[in-house]
């Protein structure tokens, strides 16, 4: 398996670099991570809705899908009315924000004209906004890693992002197979054990460290490495953060008694359990280029 896992990532890891590549060269607005985001998003949300049609919970998949696209889209709207520029992070934010805001007034409407006996309503008004949430809000709020900190070195700062936690990712699974014995959280995610989070620690700042201090050169401006400390801590914490999210994710399969959240790929499961981490850790990482950049 852990053959498996290696050999898809260095196919996968490319395929996002060519792509990645092409988007920058086409431009600000980023057209072909837009239609990457829409089509993960979709998918994420689809998967949510599936996993989560279990007990008193009834999510609707062609709602949340559309509110999740929604949001997605209104990351893009700045750029869609300011052609040619690239707007500030905070026009963005806002327009996810409102996005977000409408998402949940229609979600509460839904349920308020399909109510029809006690006991359902609030549970399934629950696990829709859950899906829009993470499937549409968080995936937007990351992809404003893309014009940090500027539209001419797109990609620098959520290459750094996925570099992190996919370096923290393989370490944690590579340590935990070799050396893992103690579990971390057994009754969450059995496969989890201490030396694997030893593992995630050591991929993640490894891996946000080589990549801001050496690939900058790949870049228009050739942006520079911050402090070692400011270095050490983003891949940290970044790192940290994609952990969790791989056992938030755990967190929802358990409680309803999956293993994957789709058979998508083998030896990764469904998308969900492909993105879980960037999509927890990506706000983290924005929120770090945004007040306190680890590359100037």
């Amino acid at each position: 398996m852990l053959g498996w896992r290696l050999l898809m990532s260095a196919i996968l890891i490319p395929l996002v670099c060519v792509l990645f590549r092409t988007d920058l060269q086409l431009g600000p607005p980023a057209w072909i991570l837009f239609a990457l985001c829409l089509l993960i998003s979709g998918r994420s949300a689809w998967e949510l809705t599936d996993l989560l049609k279990t007990r008193s919970l009834q999510p609707c998949f062609p709602l949340t899908g559309s509110l999740s696209l929604l949001i997605v889209a209104a990351a893009w709207l700045p750029a869609l009315l300011q052609p040619g520029q690239t707007p500030p992070a905070s026009s963005a934010l806002a327009s996810i924000a409102a996005a977000t805001t409408a998402s949940l007034l229609i979600l509460l409407a839904w349920e308020a004209w399909k109510f029809d006996e006690p006991g359902r309503s609030m549970e399934t008004l629950g696990t829709n906004l859950l899906t829009v949430l993470y499937a549409g809000a968080l995936l937007a709020v990351t992809a404003q890693l893309r014009w940090c900190p500027a539209a001419d070195n797109g990609y620098f700062a959520l290459a750094s992002m996925i570099i992190c936690v996919k370096s923290g990712d393989t370490c944690a699974y590579t340590f935990g197979r070799l050396w893992g014995k103690r579990k971390m959280a057994p009754r969450l995610s059995p496969g989890k054990t201490w030396m694997g989070l030893v593992g995630a620690i050591v991929g993640s700042i490894a891996g946000s460290w080589l990549w801001l201090s050496f690939a900058g050169t790949l870049f228009q401006h050739s942006p520079q490495a911050s402090s070692l400390p400011v270095v050490l801590l983003y891949g940290l914490t970044t790192g940290l953060a994609g952990l969790v999210g791989d056992l938030v994710e755990s967190l929802i399969k358990r409680d309803v008694g999956r293993k994957d959240s789709a058979t998508l790929m083998p030896g990764f499961g469904g998308l969900l359990d492909l993105v879980d981490s960037p999509l927890y850790a990506g706000p983290v990482a924005l929120a770090w280029w945004i007040l306190l950049p680890p590359a100037s």
